[in-house]
């Protein structure tokens, strides 16, 4: 459906970054890193890391995926 335009590291990132961000919506305040709401914002680099495309990077042209 959509054209693959994120590389494996750029990937791993996003699926980490993500689910940090998700983490620290539960855990947060008890480690003194308050992110509130916010941290919802994570399901965006999560699921553009476990779909492997990224809209922002087709609308600019742009791929980290090794060449083919």
């Amino acid at each position: 459906m959509f054209k693959t335009n994120v590389g494996g590291i750029d990937r791993a990132l996003r699926i980490v970054i993500g689910a940090v961000l998700i983490a620290l919506v539960f855990v947060g305040d008890r480690v003194g890193l308050p992110i509130g709401n916010w941290g919802w914002l994570g399901l965006i680099p999560l699921a553009t890391g476990f779909l492997s495309t990224c809209p922002l990077y087709s609308i600019v042209g742009m791929s980290t995926c090794p060449r083919q």
